[in-house]
C-alpha cells in the first residue's frame, strides 16, 4: 500500500475522479494526502495590449491572470479538501506557480510521495505532440509511481 499520496487538482471533472481514486486509495492503506493546484504563470511581454480593460502593459496583465489563477486554484483546494473532510481524511493543500507537470514532480520529491494521481484530458497525439501532456511529463520524469486517471 502506499503512505503518501499526491493528487493533481485543475478544477477538471477528471482530476475529480483523479481526487476520488486518491481518497479511496488514502482510506484502504490510512495514507497521508496532499493536492496540488499549479497556477500557470503566463508570459505576455510582446503581446500587444488595447487597453481595453484598463491595463497598460505586460506585466499587468500578467497579473490580472496570475490573481485569477490563484482565486480558481484556492477554490478547486478547498472544494477539495470539504470533499475529503466527509470522507473522515484531512487533505493537505498546496497552491503552486508555474509549469504543472514539474511543479508536481518537485512537491512530490519534497514530499516523499509515493504515489502520484492525477488526470489525463486524452489529448489526440497531435495535441500532445505540439503542446504536451501534464501526465506524460509526470509519467516519464517522476520518481514516484504514478496513476493516470481516464474518463
Amino acid at each position: 500500500m502506499f503512505a503518501n499520496i499526491l493528487v493533481a487538482l485543475d478544477g477538471s471533472e477528471i482530476s475529480q475522479l483523479a481526487l476520488i481514486q486518491a481518497v479511496d486509495l488514502a482510506k484502504m492503506g490510512n495514507a497521508k494526502i496532499h493536492a496540488i493546484y499549479t497556477a500557470e504563470t503566463p508570459q505576455f511581454n510582446s503581446l500587444p495590449l488595447d487597453q481595453t480593460y484598463g491595463i497598460n502593459n505586460s506585466f499587468e496583465m500578467n497579473r490580472v491572470i496570475e490573481k485569477a489563477e490563484e482565486s480558481e486554484g484556492g477554490k478547486v483546494l478547498e472544494k477539495a479538501k470539504k470533499y475529503c473532510a466527509g470522507m473522515g481524511l484531512d487533505l493537505i493543500t498546496h497552491l503552486k506557480y508555474g509549469d504543472p507537470g514539474s511543479e508536481i514532480i518537485s512537491l512530490a520529491d519534497q514530499e516523499k510521495s509515493d504515489l502520484i494521481v492525477l488526470g489525463s484530458h486524452g489529448k489526440s497525439s497531435i495535441d500532445r505532440l505540439l503542446s504536451g501532456s501534464v501526465s506524460s511529463f509526470v509519467v516519464t520524469h517522476g520518481k514516484a509511481t504514478t496513476m493516470v486517471v481516464r474518463s
